[in-house]
């Protein structure tokens, strides 16, 4: 479809919205090429192409679930969920390896480690299912996982941080590595998780164990001669490869607000523990000194791109690990979220001023995303799957303020519904060829980087913002623990984003033990 869609780039978005607008029988499509104006000038014609909310359920239920749900990844294993699957679905056996898994692309693929991170991230999806369908059966895989993790991957009880892997195959689960080889990056997806299910269910005990673990990094990885998070604490060989305590890394910034803080902050208790710790101010007060932090530090103005490192000049340039449209678009994406949370509106204008330039860069004429700018000043034209996903929740959180911006997400939907998708096993494919649309089949859709995290979260995004720009009320389900009150509206929030709580029916039947089930209307989401 997309490869027959070959026209100059002023006129690309013309011509693959008209295509969408008129598979979808919208009247007055043509007027579109009569006028020869950018869609960005019908504004009706850029909102009625955007898939409303019921197009992203219909995705979750039917591409995404079937890959993540099937009972056997998920019978007797208590919350254990595997790092590593095939592609067809089927769990990895050691006497008949599926390609992917025996001769796997380096660096994604360790058999001999079960990490912390993804099954956190697991237990994350299964709380997105949850929140969009009111499904208590994904409630319970994710209270397994959480359970499991509380047990097994926080070092006493958090205090210590987070371990990063499990030997696989052992049963007493015993944690690895020691404090000093743990990377300050892998602790906060240890933590994304928990961070869900607490979103979900305002458990205090699950709060307690983040709040330990976030205290740990910020306690002993924050570098003050740096002004930053440092990566480790001392250099080690990790696996044959060196890593370093000279490392200054953008994610190890980021990381910290993308996989718990910016979901978490907004809806803290003013009073915490026995010494009643405003944990929303304190929290919020990091969140300002991570974004100074990154855009101070990380951007390079001229380029319109955050460097993926800092540690010496080799790594700030174009086409190095982490210099990409995905961590740079996320990047503002969190600044802008913090801004607006603060109320630090330079943090605003600055993603403003920034962010609809590196849309535009990552846009490429056929309709679609690009991965990167490589070191010879050329957009990158294959697929990876988080990076589309990033790009698109950007341009669609942007269109909540400004519709104009979903003017990318007709095409870039219809991509990722059509080629992102494994349409034979389910799940999402890790990498595809710009070239063909096709697949690489070497990367497992399944492995120590891969989890769910960023195609359920892509799904979230689609929903909320696909309800709001059709004027649409959203509805999510939530769970809060029992004997807990009820939060007020404002501490109720449709993920990361603010709205008005239209209503609250808090005597929905069927739940988990423990916990209640509460259907929650928003409108006027942003």
């Amino acid at each position: 479809m997309f490869s027959k869609i070959v026209v100059k780039k002023v006129l690309s978005l013309c011509l693959c919205v008209l295509f969408f607008l008129t598979s979808l029988g919208v009247p007055d499509a043509e007027a579109l090429v009569e006028s020869k104006q950018y869609p960005v000038n019908n504004i009706d014609l850029i909102i009625n192409a955007v898939p409303k909310g019921d197009r992203w359920i219909q995705h979750l239920k039917e591409d995404l679930l079937p890959f993540w749900t099937p009972p056997t990844i998920l019978e007797g294993i208590n919350g254990n969920f595997a790092t590593y699957r095939c592609n067809d679905g089927s769990l990895y056996n050691p006497s008949a390896p599926c390609t992917e898994l025996a001769d796997p692309v380096p660096g994604i693929v360790n058999l001999d480690r079960e990490y912390v991170r993804s099954k956190s991230r697991q237990v994350f999806a299964y709380g997105i299912a949850y929140n969009l369908t009111g499904n208590s059966e994904y409630l319970q895989h994710a209270k397994d996982g959480v359970d499991f993790l509380k047990t097994y991957a926080l070092d006493n009880s958090g205090l210590d941080g987070a371990y990063t892997y499990f030997d696989a195959n052992d049963p007493t689960f015993a944690g690895k590595p020691g404090p000093e080889n743990r990377v300050s990056q892998d602790m906060t997806y240890a933590l994304s998780g928990l961070t869900f299910f607490y979103y979900l269910t305002r458990d205090p005990d699950v709060l307690q164990s983040i709040v330990n673990v976030k205290d740990y990094i910020f306690n002993t990885y924050y570098d003050k001669e740096w002004d930053l998070m440092a990566w480790v604490k001392q250099s080690f060989v990790d696996d044959g490869t060196e890593v370093s305590s000279e490392q200054r890394e953008l994610v190890a910034q980021l990381d910290q607000v993308y996989a718990y803080m910016m979901l978490l902050t907004p809806i803290l208790p003013t009073s915490f523990g026995i010494d009643g710790i405003n944990l929303k101010e304190e929290w919020e007060k990091d969140l300002i000194h991570l974004a100074t932090i990154m855009s101070e530090q990380f951007y390079a103005p001229d380029k319109n791109f955050f460097w993926g490192a800092i540690t010496d000049s080799s790594q700030k340039k174009l086409g190095t690990d982490h210099t990409d449209f995905g961590h740079s678009i996320k990047t503002l994406w969190l600044i802008y979220e913090i801004g607006k949370l603060t109320g630090h509106y330079e943090f605003v204008l600055f993603t403003q001023e920034a962010a609809p330039k590196l849309l535009e860069a990552a846009y490429l004429e056929d309709g679609t995303w690009g991965r990167r700018i490589n070191e010879y000043g050329q957009v990158e034209r294959d697929k990876e799957w988080w990076i589309l996903a990033e790009l698109d929740q950007v341009a669609a959180t942007f269109s909540l303020r400004d519709p104009s911006y979903a003017q990318y997400l007709p095409t870039t939907y219809a991509y990722w519904f059509e080629y992102m998708v494994d349409h034979e096993h389910k799940g999402i494919w890790h990498w595809v060829n710009g070239a063909d649309n096709k697949p690489d089949i070497h990367f497992p859709k399944q492995h120590s980087w891969k989890n769910a995290f960023h195609s359920f979260e892509h799904a979230m995004v689609g929903y909320l913002t696909g309800q709001e720009i059709h004027d649409l009320d959203s509805e999510l389900y939530f769970a809060f623990k029992n004997g807990q009150e009820i939060p007020d509206n404002i501490q109720i929030r449709p993920y990361t984003y603010a709205a008005k709580v239209k209503s609250v029916d808090p005597d929905v039947a069927g739940s988990i033990a423990g916990y209640g089930k509460q259907k929650v209307t928003f409108t006027d989401i942003r």
